[in-house]
Parts: structure tokens; sequence; C-alpha cells
């Protein structure tokens, strides 16, 4: 018998008893629903969770610290480990790195009009400037020779007022500063500043300042976090020639020294990013870099806890989900059993009339089967149904996660999933049944009614 003809005896017998078969995809519609829904909303809640995380920072980069103090001399008679040019080389030729960015922080104090700002500048190669995402302004060019800065979008509430010393956290109101339109003065050499406010004979003078212009501002406001928003950048070679140029051989402020208080005639970093080219290779980075004896640290250890959790809440929802679906197994299962007593004489002439044993058992299959595939199809478009209500309606995912977005996703992965369970359970539901319509006697299903 060919499949055609198979399936459309299947058909026509599940036609034959339309409600009871209206009732049988019912229970695989609501099971499929349920499983689909619940598992949405845990790979939901896993994907604001990764866009929360990733929101913070790249997911990809590793910060590499030194156990060395970045401040006094070295008494030690090895060479610190220090974070020098010829260790972002090495981090370079570590297997999937993409890139390494060399981070050198100073402190600094910006002037402008009354207001002043004891800040972090932050010097940085051209790569790193070209990945801060900015709100106004643009990246300084390649090829430019001015030091221009890129001050975070948080960094305009650590300006207060010079007499006073209030600023936002007294006064709750932002300083008047013009970080755009006005260049800003640095003062570069901090230890002589303040030794020049004390007066006295002995107070050194005041250092020189340096009017720096603005190339641009972090997007964002003043309270979104994010990794540039506390610091002040500057490219990195544009800033190492300044400092060079303004202490010549004395010692930089924050820079190490050796054991006769001499500087280093290299610049020592204060921290590397190590940007690796895939997320699943960040942990082995990480370890190499850890085994090297540096600090690593990296938000894949944020991610694969929270990718825990995540997964453990989807299993326990796919879990009620299931039951559900098992019970409209055991609904098929009880459909395909009163589908044999109903049939028996009709078994009975098939098998008299050398009906392989194979076509009767698969006819039976074919009848769960489509019982499946159609409470599957129906139930997964009732969940898309579901899921936007949800996701329009209810605000679960700030709930949660502090963090706007649709708490239900419905890949379509796990909506073709869905449905090719639905089908198997039928299938697997019916096979009991198509089994014993096969051993039925042919001449007892002829005189049964």
């Amino acid at each position: 018998m060919r499949l055609i003809d198979l399936l459309g005896m299947s058909l026509n017998n599940l036609r034959r008893r339309k409600l009871r078969t209206v009732l049988t995809v019912l229970g695989v519609i609501i099971g499929t629903a349920s499983i689909v829904v619940m598992v949405s909303l845990g790979i939901g809640l896993n994907e604001l969770n990764r866009e929360l995380i990733s929101s913070y920072g790249s997911l990809t980069a590793i910060e590499v610290r030194s156990d060395v103090g970045m401040g006094g001399s070295s008494d030690s008679k090895t060479e610190p480990l220090y974070l020098t040019d010829e260790t972002v080389k090495q981090m370079e030729r570590i297997a999937n790195v993409s890139s390494v960015y060399p981070l050198l922080e100073v402190n600094a104090i910006m002037k402008q009009s009354k207001y002043s700002a004891g800040t972090n500048l932050t010097g940085v190669p051209q790569g790193y400037l070209e990945q801060i995402p900015l709100g106004q302004g643009a990246v300084p060019a390649a090829n430019s020779k001015d030091l221009e800065l890129i001050y975070g979008n948080a960094v305009l509430q650590w300006f207060t007022e010079g007499k006073s010393g209030s600023g936002y956290w007294e006064t709750g109101e932002l300083p008047d500063v013009d970080l755009m339109g006005k260049p800003m003065f640095v003062i570069f050499d901090t230890d002589t500043y303040y030794q020049s406010q004390g007066g006295g004979e002995d107070a050194p003078k005041a250092p020189k300042k340096y009017l720096l212009n603005t190339a641009g501002i972090v997007e964002g406001g003043l309270n979104d976090y994010n990794d540039y928003a506390y610091s002040v950048y500057a490219r990195l070679d544009l800033l190492e020639a300044q400092l060079k140029k303004i202490f010549k051989k004395k010692p930089i402020p924050g820079q190490p020294t050796n054991k006769k208080g001499k500087p280093y005639n290299y610049f020592i970093y204060s921290s590397c990013v190590v940007n690796v080219d895939d997320m699943e290779h960040v942990t082995e980075v990480q370890k190499q870099l850890t085994d090297m004896g540096y600090q690593a640290y990296s938000r894949a250890d944020w991610m694969e806890q929270s990718e825990k959790q995540s997964g453990m809440i989807q299993a326990v929802l796919g879990g009620i989900g299931a039951v559900s679906l098992f019970v409209a197994a055991i609904g098929i299962a009880n459909t395909m059993m009163m589908s044999i007593y109903e049939r028996t004489k009709e078994i009975g002439v098939m098998k008299v009339l050398g009906c392989d044993m194979g076509v009767i058992r698969n006819m039976f299959l074919l009848e769960s089967g489509f019982i499946g595939f159609l409470g599957g199809i129906i139930g997964v478009a009732f969940s898309y149904g579901v899921s936007f209500a949800m996701n329009r309606f209810l605000a679960i995912a700030q709930t949660m996660t502090g963090m706007e977005g649709d708490i239900s996703r419905i890949p379509m992965w796990l909506a073709l999933a869905a449905i090719g369970f639905a089908i198997l359970v039928g299938m697997v539901a019916g096979f009991f049944p198509a089994l014993r319509a096969m051993k039925l006697s042919p001449l007892a299903a002829i005189r049964n009614e």
C-alpha cells in the first residue's frame, strides 16, 4: 500500500470521530504551548542577563593587572613582573588573542573657570579609542599630533567649586563646566601642585598648566554605567610624549622607580586589555595569563555563573511544561486504543485479505503522529501569541533583571523542536496500540460485533 493511500486512510479515520480527535489534539496543543512558553522564559532570562553584562563592556575582553604595585620603588633582587611593551608582545603571541591594548593611568587635575577635579587620565592606543562609543564629538585621527581628551559620561560629577569645594554630590546640581565647548587646563605634576598649595618658604612653584581640547564625550547619561564612564582618555603615544616632555628624567607620579629611586627608561602600564577572538576561548586565554603570573579578570566568569543559574531555571520550567505534554500523550494512547476497539472488524478484514502487519502498524502510527503534528503546529502558534502578550503587557523582564527587554523569546529552533517533539510523543504514544492492532486474531476480529 502506498504511503499516500495509508495517509488518506489515517485522516479519514480521524475525521470519523471529530470531537474525540479535537479533544486529543487540544491536549497536545496545551502541552506543546506549555513547554515552548516555559522554555522561552528561560531563554529570554539568559539572553537578558547576557545583554545586561555586555552593556557594561565587551564579553571577549580580559583585563590584566600585575601583582606589583605601581607606586614606590622596587627593592627586590629580581625584576618585578611589570606590564611593559615586551609583555604586550608576549600576550599578542598567545593563541586566539586578536589584540592587546596597554593602558597607562596617570593622575591629573583639570580646571575650567572656578571648577576643578582630580581625575584618572588614561592613555590608550588608537584601536582602543576607536571602540569607545561616543555620544558627542569624534575620535581623533590616527595621524593627529595634538593631545586631545575623551571624557567619560560620568566625569562631570567630579568637578567641584574651588572655594566652597561643593559639587554635584553636595548640591545635586551639575557644575557649570562645558566639557565639549571649552578647552580644559590640565595639570600633570600633581605632587608639585599639592605641595605648592600649602604655602610657606619651602613651597615649590605651582606647576605649569596645559590647555587641551576635547575630542568627544562617551555616550550615556550621568548615571549610566559602562567601562568608560569614569575615566578621561587620551592617545597613548601622545600622552607618553607629553609626560616625557614635562618630567624629563624625573620620576613620573604613579610610575615605579628602581632601587636607587630613579625612573625606568620605559613606561610601565597600569593594566592591559586582552581581546579574544571568540567567547569560547576566553577562559582558556585567561588561564594562560594567570599562569604567566598576572591577575586576569573577565566577564566570562560572571556570564558562566549567570548561564548556570538560567540553565537550572530553564530546566525546571521545561520540566513543568513537559508534564502537560505527558498528560497529552496519555490522551493520544487512549484515543488510539479506543480506535482499535471500534475498528476491530476492519483490522480483521485487512489481515484476511493479506495486508502486511507493518502496514497496519504504520496506519496507527501515522494517525497518532498526525495528532502530534497538528497539536504541535497549533501549540507553537498559540505560544507566539502568549509570548507576545507577556512581552507587551507584563513588565517581567524589568522586575527580574532590572533591564528592559523581552522576557519570553522563541527562537526558530525551539519552534521546530517543539513540533518535532510533539510528533515523536504522538507516535510513541501510538506505538503500543499499533502493536495491539497487529496481534489481533483475524477470525476473532471478523466475528467481533
